[in-house]
């Protein structure tokens, strides 16, 4: 039996990861499902957007499925998915984009692997009368644990080439280092594997004309973040986009897409990530074939026609949930 931590967050958080725990439920008896607060509704009751008890809850659990939070703007915010990044040591967050809605002619299956503690996502910032200047990290240890990370996804998965993405030609010392420890590590330990470099304009570009190019990306922060919601977009959005935060003993599995209050309560958020991080979540368990059956199921419901309102179709997130749920009886049955 596995220990979830169920965290459903702001916005459409409860209704999409409510929908993922309907297909984990059908597919699986387990896990044992355990809910606890984060973002503002945590913050109503402990006056934190992420409470200690929370946090606990997850370095506890086997691993965690999280919706989203609604971000404030305030000075003194502290964003809830940055400090458990960082209390977790969450150092890689994957990235798998696949053209499954077909909404687009896009030959899109990638794996976008993105460093996640380091770069301009320090929130180190000082401000003087003139402006502001923002400090960015890059440190050896953690570009060779990314990198590494890469290259054991791409092992594990079956992929065949890493192309590093990076603006060395700029920024010569950081990414230049970045750049650095990639070629090292492929040079000696990449037997079996392709390896490329491209920076990251031309990337974006080529994500866009040419989405068949790349297998595994592997990139610091900042363009990853940014890269991988590009990629998303030329599949059909980022309710096509599930991800996970890994660490050494940690995991966080979410959809990476926001809360989108502007929908929120009205049943028409697409569920598609946060089920297909849901699957993410349980291969990481072990539960390879169960989660095979999940992705499957995903796919065959947009095969089918059956499509959520973003990308044209009728179903709202409860019909399509249902509608998943159906071919994942059909197959189990054979």
């Amino acid at each position: 039996m596995k220990s979830i931590c169920v965290l459903p967050g702001d916005g459409i958080g409860p209704e999409v990861v409510g929908c993922a725990t309907r297909v984990l439920e059908r597919v699986t008896d387990e896990l044992e499902l355990h809910m606890a607060d984060i973002g503002r509704a945590a913050f109503r009751r402990s006056g934190e957007h992420l409470p200690t008890d929370t946090l606990a809850a997850m370095e506890a659990s086997d691993s965690s499925l999280f919706g989203a939070v609604t971000s404030d703007e305030g000075t003194g915010y502290d964003s809830p998915v940055l400090r458990f990044r960082k209390e977790l040591e969450l150092f890689a967050n994957l990235r798998p984009v696949k053209n499954i809605a077909q909404v687009s002619t896009a030959a899109m299956d990638l794996l976008i692997v993105r460093e996640n503690t380091e770069g301009l996502y320090t929130m180190d910032e000082h401000e003087d009368d003139a402006g502001v200047t923002t400090r960015r990290r890059v440190s050896k240890y953690a570009c060779k644990k990314i990198v590494e990370k890469a290259i054991d996804e791409a092992r594990r998965t079956g992929r065949k080439g890493v192309c590093c993405v990076h603006k060395a030609n700029v920024l010569r010392k950081s990414d230049g280092l970045f750049l650095q420890v990639f070629r090292d590590i492929a040079r000696t330990h990449g037997q079996g594997l392709t390896f490329s470099d491209q920076l990251v304009d031309s990337a974006a570009a080529k994500l866009v004309t040419r989405p068949d190019a790349f297998d595994v990306i592997v990139t610091l922060n900042l363009y990853g973040d940014i890269l991988s919601d590009l990629a998303a977009g030329v599949v059909g959005g980022l309710g096509f986009a599930p991800s996970g935060n890994m660490g050494d003993r940690q995991s966080v599995f979410e959809p990476a897409h926001g809360s989108a209050p502007d929908i929120a309560g009205k049943g028409i958020a697409n569920p598609t990530a946060a089920i297909l991080a849901a699957a993410m979540m349980i291969e990481h368990l072990g539960m390879t074939e169960e989660a095979a059956v999940i992705a499957s199921a995903v796919s065959e419901t947009y095969r089918a026609g059956d499509s959520t309102m973003d990308v044209g179709g009728n179903l709202g997130s409860h019909a399509f949930t249902e509608a998943v749920i159906k071919h994942v009886v059909k197959i189990e049955r054979g």
